[in-house]
């Protein structure tokens, strides 16, 4: 299963993805999950299972020539720090004993393609690229035996950007992390990767390579960090988890462009630009 979020006579819809001819392609129209209330406000009459696609204008199309959304509308973005050794080490942090857990407002999500505005008040600000997963259902409380599986929808890729100085400044992240479009996510969704067995996540800075990690490499497999969350915060469908960058960090100047590639979700892509500009 793979999907995408994008705009079809200015409204917003889901679209599944497949590869045909060597690209990812929209071959058809699906509906929107229950948390998507973005689509149902949009769509007062298309909540229900009964809406009527053929009646839209829709022709199967390459999805770099869609306008794509973030694929995701979360209650909530939980995301993981150093997770990576290598990354805690390259910023003189220790190694953390537990997850070490903060939020992105979900006011900080944007679309891929999107312009990354950089805040006047920070002087340095950083791209991380990471793998996030999407919940499908609502978890709380995560056995350690449990079928952690079942519980997610989808993978997509996230860029966690970051006020570094900011950060060190305030103590606590949230700032930091939190600006208006400092979590850009997609381009698409799918449940055909599998962490366990190994995903690369690659970051590219204007054509060069920065980040190159795998999920092999995690300090916190992903059912540690499910049962760690959810034994405090319960999870719900759409909720999003950002799972940690690995070593390369670094900081951005205005106009660059930052392309962060998983196989088997594509690659996001965004530019950065002064947020008086």
């Amino acid at each position: 299963m793979k999907y995408c979020r994008f705009l079809l006579d200015d409204q917003p819809h889901y679209g599944a993805v497949e590869d045909r001819t060597g690209e990812p392609w929209i071959v058809d129209l699906t509906h929107a999950p229950d948390e998507d209330l973005a689509f149902r406000l949009a769509h007062s009459h298309a909540a229900a299972p009964s809406l009527d696609f053929a009646s839209l204008a829709f022709e199967p199309m390459p999805l770099r020539a869609a306008s794509l959304l973030a694929p995701v509308t979360p209650s909530k973005i939980i995301c993981v720090g150093r997770n990576y050794r290598d990354h805690a080490r390259e910023l003189g942090n220790e190694v953390p004993a537990e997850p070490l857990l903060f939020f992105k407002p979900p006011s900080s999500l944007l679309r891929p393609g999107g312009v990354v505005r950089m805040p006047a008040v920070a002087e340095r600000v950083d791209f991380e690229g990471e793998l996030a997963l999407i919940i499908g259902k609502r978890v709380s409380k995560l056995a350690p035996d449990a079928d952690w599986r079942s519980a997610v929808r989808g993978y997509t890729i996230a860029n966690d950007v970051t006020a570094r100085d900011l950060q060190k400044k305030d103590g606590q992240w949230t700032r930091a992390k939190g600006f208006d479009t400092f979590c850009p996510v997609g381009p698409i969704v799918s449940d055909e990767v599998d962490p366990e067995a190994g995903v690369t996540v690659e970051t590219r800075v204007n054509g060069e390579l920065r980040q190159h990690g795998s999920t092999l490499d995690f300090i916190f497999p992903i059912p540690a960090l499910l049962c760690y969350i959810s034994a405090a915060i319960t999870l719900e469908p759409g909720d999003l988890v950002l799972t940690g960058t690995p070593a390369g960090v670094g900081p951005l100047k205005a106009g660059d462009r930052v392309e962060i590639s998983i196989p088997g979700l594509g690659v996001l892509k965004n530019t950065f630009q002064p947020e008086n500009d």
